[in-house]
């Protein structure tokens, strides 16, 4: 209780906690309660404790480890802050005042206002999570229709109520895995896949015993000895590959034989989607033999903020319901018959016993999986297909004119709205000289994959419909000048 635990304190502090203690009626009335205490307060504090200062009643810590400051600035007036800040923030090129091509997993689309508008509605922006459906009815129709969503587009059975992010989503399907496949050790990470879901699942499964991780290395061009390598890599032991479609560089792989070499290894295919805007185009995971479909809804669901909030998705066979982490809206009927909506299955600890428990995971993106499925709900079938072709005919676009500088090379053979160019000097410093020109021009691959030079020749280029063609003319003549 409270009260047990002022006895581990030191005597002098246990004085100064009952002292605040008895004093806060009296305070109250006197002190905002969330500002820092007066110094007519702090005396009669260390009055009633029986010290003169606060050195006196912090000597018993030792000088060594003491902090002497902790080199804040002057406090400063409201506006005073407002101002320094808005500098601050008008030292970042942000996507929407400049040309921007960057991609590596988080992805500029075009949000309709409508979407903003209606998701600060309170009942969305506030909504709780829904444990009680007879008053959450509105929350759990919206999950409901994001599972939907989530499953056609997938090519899967069923979805879950999204997770934390893609990177979470890929480690908690690692872990899926080895429930699914007991006895198996090894779960297999292709080399064209996102280096932040490489970093989760290695942190995930880094200091357990469930298994171990086997990484390949980055996979710049798609060749043939990645592949080979690749499936080489999958054995009896294996309770998992997972890959990326397209991969982090680009290129867009038939999983199909994939697919196959993990079945008839006894292993699962779980196969990670960064933009969902790139299934209105290509061919579903599970249409190719995907066994779990983990990945991002942010593109179609909010800006990029600078890096988040995102929200990720998990879907997989229906067959592996009850493996999967987080939770599961379902429909259903009341008691006068009408439709309604539930917490179908609730696997997370705080939900049922802990041995039987397949996450711990706390909350959930609700709101940005309500701004997804509005979305895809005003964009419609043939919508969300125009607009992924939008994509691809801008990036074809884009690197059509890239090939026609001299000494870019483009490195992929097949691509959705992103791929990767060479060029002859350190990508780093090539795209720090076209920000100085109001160009924000990809993404170097350095920059993502820690093992790679930081000279590194490689920089990811994506275009979505948001880049117009005055765009494209001025990354060009950027780019020129920047060689």
């Amino acid at each position: 209780s409270p009260s047990n635990r002022i006895f581990l304190i030191c005597p002098k502090m246990q004085s100064l906690l009952r002292a605040s203690l008895s004093s806060s009626a009296t305070a109250a009335q006197n002190v905002i309660p969330w500002l820092p205490h007066s110094e007519a307060t702090r005396d009669e504090m260390l009055k009633t404790i029986g010290v003169k200062s606060q050195e006196e009643l912090f000597e018993v810590i030792p000088e060594q480890i003491r902090i002497n400051g902790v080199g804040l600035p002057p406090p400063k007036s409201e506006m005073e802050v407002e101002n320094e800040l808005r500098a601050i923030a008008a030292k970042s090129l942000d996507a929407t005042k400049a040309p921007f091509f960057c991609g590596a997993g988080c992805y500029r689309h075009h949000i309709p206002a409508a979407v903003d508008h209606l998701i600060q509605r309170s009942e969305f922006m506030t909504a709780y999570t829904p444990y009680q459906p007879e008053i959450s009815q509105g929350t759990l129709a919206a999950l409901f229709e994001f599972q939907n969503y989530i499953c056609r587009l997938s090519g899967m059975q069923i979805a879950n109520a999204t997770m934390y992010d893609g990177p979470t989503a890929a480690a908690e399907a690692a872990l899926m895995a080895f429930r699914l496949k007991k006895g198996r050790k090894k779960i297999v990470l292709a080399g064209g896949l996102h280096p932040h879901y490489r970093d989760c699942v290695e942190s995930y499964l880094g200091l357990s015993e469930l298994g171990k991780v086997h990484s390949l290395r980055p996979d710049i061009c798609g060749s043939e000895q990645a592949r080979e390598e690749l499936f080489a890599s999958i054995d009896k032991k294996t309770a998992a590959v997972i890959v990326q479609n397209p991969t982090v560089f680009g290129h867009v792989e038939d999983l199909r034989p994939l697919a196959q070499a993990c079945k008839k290894a006894g292993a699962l295919l779980v196969v990670a989607v960064t933009d969902p805007a790139s299934l209105g185009a290509i061919q579903s995971p599970g249409e190719m033999g995907a066994d779990i479909v983990i990945g991002e809804a942010q593109p179609l669901a909010t800006a990029m903020s600078f890096g988040g909030p995102t929200c990720g998705f998990f879907a997989a066979r229906k067959q592996h319901m009850r493996q999967m982490p987080g939770r599961l809206v379902g429909e259903t009927v009341d008691e006068a018959g009408n439709k309604c909506y539930v917490l179908t299955l609730g696997t997370r600890e705080q939900h049922i016993r802990r041995e039987k428990a397949t996450s711990n995971i706390c909350t959930s993106a609700s709101l940005l999986a309500t701004s997804f499925s509005m979305h895809l709900a005003m964009l419609g079938e043939v919508g969300l297909k125009n607009l992924a072709m939008l994509n691809h005919r801008n990036a074809v676009d884009l690197a059509t004119r890239l090939r026609e500088v001299g000494e870019v090379g483009v490195v992929n053979k097949t691509f959705f709205n992103e791929f990767t160019v060479k060029l002859p000097t350190s990508a780093t410093e090539v795209v720090e000289r076209m920000a100085r020109q109001g160009v924000l021009g990809g993404v170097p691959a350095s920059r993502l994959f820690r093992e790679m030079p930081k000279d590194d020749t490689h920089l990811l280029v994506a275009a979505t419909e948001t880049n117009t063609h005055a765009d494209m003319d001025a990354m060009v003549t950027a780019l020129k000048k920047s060689l």
